[in-house]
C-alpha cells in the first residue's frame, strides 16, 4: 500500500517511473483492485513522458486486448518507441512481432536486429532469441 501511495505521488509530480511502476500495480493488483483500464492510462502517462518501460508495457496492453481492443499496429508503434528509448524489452518485443509476423510482415533478419539490439541494452530474453 505504501509503494502505490509512493508511486502515486511520484507519477503526479510528471516522473515517468513512477506513473509506470503504479501501472503495474494496477495491471497485476498489488496494493490495489486490479484495473486494466487504469493501467492503461498510467502506462500511456508514462509514455508520453518519455519513459519506456512505460510504452512497452502499454504496447503489451495493445497486443494482449487488455483493457484496451487488441491492435497489433498500435503494439508496434509503442514497442519501437520503447525500444527507440533504450528500453531492451520493448525491443524484444518488438523483435517477437517481427520474428512471428504479428501485425507486420514476417521478416527473421530485422526480428534478429532487434533481439541484438535487446541484448546490447542488457535485456536478457533479447540475447536468447537472438542466439535461437
Amino acid at each position: 500500500f505504501k509503494a502505490v501511495e509512493l508511486y502515486k505521488k511520484s507519477c503526479d509530480l510528471g516522473e515517468g517511473w513512477g506513473c509506470a511502476n503504479l501501472g503495474v500495480m494496477y495491471r497485476n493488483g498489488l496494493g490495489v483492485k486490479q484495473d486494466y483500464f487504469k493501467a492503461v492510462e498510467l502506462y500511456k502517462k508514462a509514455c508520453d513522458l518519455g519513459n519506456g518501460s512505460g510504452c512497452v508495457n502499454l504496447g503489451a496492453m495493445y497486443q494482449n486486448g487488455q483493457g484496451v481492443r487488441q491492435d497489433y499496429s498500435k503494439a508496434l508503434e509503442l514497442y519501437k518507441k520503447s525500444c527507440d528509448l533504450g528500453e531492451g524489452f520493448g525491443c524484444n518485443n518488438l523483435g517477437k512481432m517481427y520474428r512471428n509476423g504479428l501485425g507486420v510482415k514476417q521478416d527473421l533478419k530485422k526480428a534478429k536486429e532487434l533481439f541484438g539490439k535487446a541484448c546490447d541494452l542488457k535485456e536478457q530474453l533479447g540475447c536468447e532469441n537472438y542466439k535461437k
